[in-house]
């Protein structure tokens, strides 16, 4: 049996309802009960019912995207695009070889029979093919940074408003066990007043650094050049900026708009923050002296004002592709009286508030100095220990346990129900906002200001 577009969306409709109580209408937190919501849904899908998506963009995000899609009950890809023929017969190898497939993107955006697509292209395609796609009735999980260039954030908030259409980013880590663990610890208040927060994310590998493998067929025939380029400056084929866009302005958001988004939404989640109001950004290309056009070390800093659910802090962000050392990410979150650590766990190190007021006593006489701690220790008998750190309480996540594949199952939960994301446009936005403002202040050598109530530049 052949399924319409509109028994699709009525089944789609059905579900919102018949499954609510299975978790489809809630962000589900916790992996164990994401998988059993999950399982409940796709009890009820039947052959003929499905959610059908199409890939956009099929590098190597764009297929990890979909591996983890394809995890969902009830998600099927029928559909996909890129303009390099050999990652589209590589599609077909890995997904099935029914999955159509083309170089013009817009094909599949006509098609009645696509519900969602995923957008793995560069960065300089995200905002416009998510608005045509939501404009012709699609939902987007559309990667991260949702734009390349500040000025196209209102644009897409405005289209997702418009059109009423689910559009989730994806920074996975709003859908994380350990970033809602940690979510939690903040809002129990136990780290006392939170002042200030370092994160980072460093590698020290080739492929790490964006030195991906040249297929060796690239070619003006096997790459449709133009398409790539799109409204990008046109210059003659060059597989190397294809290939390895992420490296270029032209295509890409360098350190900045792959790595320090992740770190914004992942800190906007944790502390319900909506965003600095000033951007200062410095660093160079120290290591990977290739050709690229972007910093391979950055580092930001960010100053956050007070609001209900934060008081004013200070953010401190750094990547370095040219890190000797084993590489990695992760935030520390100083508060008065604890300072919690998220990376591959979430840590908490308690340290009682100081009462005592120390001393510094080591230039006045010996008799004094006795005399002085005599009296120290008998005012404050507990200094000692006010200074040393409680043992450490450690949460980790489940084994095996994807944020990936949770971040796709609210995405289609939202599909199925109609209910609003956690990752849309407007965070989305927020995210990528002061991101892709750390590069202006980069380039630009000066300190952006930035509303991110309004999400617009103020200067």
């Amino acid at each position: 049996m052949t399924t319409t577009r509109a028994s699709r969306r009525e089944f789609l409709k059905m579900a919102a309802v018949t499954g609510a109580a299975a978790g489809a209408g809630r962000r589900v937190t916790g992996a164990e009960a994401n998988a059993e919501s999950w399982r409940r849904v796709g009890k009820q899908v039947s052959p003929n019912d499905r959610i059908q998506i199409a890939l956009i963009g099929a590098g190597g995000q764009g297929q990890y995207d979909t591996q983890s899609a394809l995890e969902i009950p009830g998600v099927e890809l029928i559909a996909s695009a890129d303009v390099y023929d050999g990652r589209l017969v590589h599609v077909k190898e890995r997904f099935g070889a029914d999955v159509d497939t083309t170089r013009d993107y817009t094909e599949i955006l006509a098609r009645d029979d696509v519900d969602a697509i995923i957008i793995g292209t560069p960065d300089h395609w995200h905002k416009q093919i998510a608005i045509e796609a939501m404009d012709a009735g699609k939902d987007v999980y559309v990667e991260k940074p949702m734009i390349q260039k500040v000025e196209e954030g209102a644009e897409l908030v405005a289209a997702q408003t418009r059109t009423g259409r689910i559009l989730q980013v994806g920074s996975q880590r709003v859908s994380s066990v350990l970033y809602e663990h940690a979510k939690q610890i903040y809002e129990s208040g136990r780290l006392g007043e939170l002042n200030m927060i370092e994160a980072w994310w460093d590698r020290n590998s080739a492929v790490g650094a964006w030195q991906y493998t040249i297929p060796p067929d690239a070619s003006p025939e096997t790459v449709d050049w133009a398409r790539f380029l799109g409204a990008a400056p046109s210059r003659s084929f060059d597989a190397k900026r294809m290939f390895r866009w992420r490296n270029y302005q032209d295509y890409g958001t360098g350190v900045a708009g792959d790595l320090f988004v992740h770190l914004f939404s992942g800190l906007h989640y944790i502390v319900s923050a909506i965003g600095p109001t000033r951007v200062f950004a410095t660093g160079g290309l120290r290591y990977w002296k290739d050709g690229r056009d972007v910093p391979d070390v950055m580092l930001g800093l960010y100053d956050y004002p007070a609001t209900d659910s934060h008081p004013e802090f200070t953010l401190a962000l750094r990547v370095n592709f040219a890190d000797g050392a084993a590489g990695g990410s992760g935030f520390r979150f100083v508060g008065s009286d604890a300072v919690m650590s998220v990376g591959g766990s979430v840590g908490l190190t308690r340290r009682a508030r100081q009462q005592s007021p120390g001393y510094s006593i080591n230039t006045f006489p010996n008799a004094m100095q006795n005399e002085f701690l005599e009296d120290y220790k008998r005012q404050y008998p507990n200094a000692e220990r006010e200074l040393t750190p409680q043992a450490d309480e450690v949460f980790r996540a489940p084994n095996g346990y994807s944020d990936q594949v949770d971040h796709f199952g609210n995405f289609f939960a939202s599909v199925r129900s109609r209910e609003p994301v956690i990752e849309d446009a407007a965070f989305g936005f927020r995210a990528a906002g002061p991101a892709v403002l750390s590069n202006v202040s980069y380039f630009e050598k000066k300190t952006v200001h930035w509303d991110p109530e309004s999400m617009r530049v103020t200067g």
